[in-house]
């Protein structure tokens, strides 16, 4: 039950901030509800898809489709209001990530997947739904940025798994995985934390 609960959370707060993207890229209702439900949903198939359920849960289940198409309506048309919380959005979009690297483990483990494979699955999950945004609105992925995105994900579905394999119950294993995820790319964002890029030789 608090999987199911987690899963939806995560979806809500990932379609938000796919369809304020697309109220910034001045898409029209179809355009900004398409990039909110792909960004809310598209992780999710991604993570289906390589543990093998047919069809994805994400297509199966109307309660994920549903919340993710609410979600994007209401940011299309209180676009303005939600606009001016473009501080809460980070923090909803960081808690989804968060979210799903931790349930995407889950999901894995519990179908049978090895440990490591869990773990990735899970960052997947967490990061496929942003890949598919950015390339919808094309622009780069913010995974091929500086910024710190995918390391928390994985971080955090690493403890998952090593909580589990450890003992620890699967309530506990969610919380602390996605505390970590979620605290680490918030972290990231308010102290400015990036990854080194290459050195560009100088000038004369």
């Amino acid at each position: 039950m608090l999987l199911q609960i987690l899963e939806l959370v995560g979806i809500v707060a990932f379609a938000m901030s796919g369809a304020l993207v697309g109220v910034v890229k001045r898409l029209d209702l179809f355009g900004v509800c398409l990039v909110g439900i792909f960004t809310a949903v598209g992780g999710g198939i991604v993570r289906d898809l390589l543990l093998d359920i047919h069809p994805p849960s994400s297509l199966s289940n109307w309660r994920y489709l549903g919340a993710a198409l609410a979600a994007s309506l209401l940011v299309f048309y209180l676009h303005t209001t939600v606009t001016r919380l473009n501080r809460e959005i980070l923090v909803l979009d960081a808690l989804g990530m968060g979210l799903f690297a931790t349930t995407g483990a889950t999901i894995a483990l519990d179908v049978g997947a090895a440990p490591l494979a869990s773990a990735l699955i899970g960052a997947t999950a967490a990061i496929g739904g942003g890949i598919l945004r950015d390339v919808l609105v094309n622009e780069v992925p913010l995974l091929l940025q500086r910024d710190l995105y995918a390391i928390p994900a994985l971080l955090g579905a690493a403890v998952l798994v090593v909580a589990h394999e450890l003992g620890a119950g699967q309530n506990l294993a969610l919380v602390l995985g996605t505390v970590l995820a979620t605290g680490l790319r918030l972290l990231a964002l308010w102290r400015g934390w990036s990854l080194p890029q290459p050195r560009t030789p100088r000038e004369d």
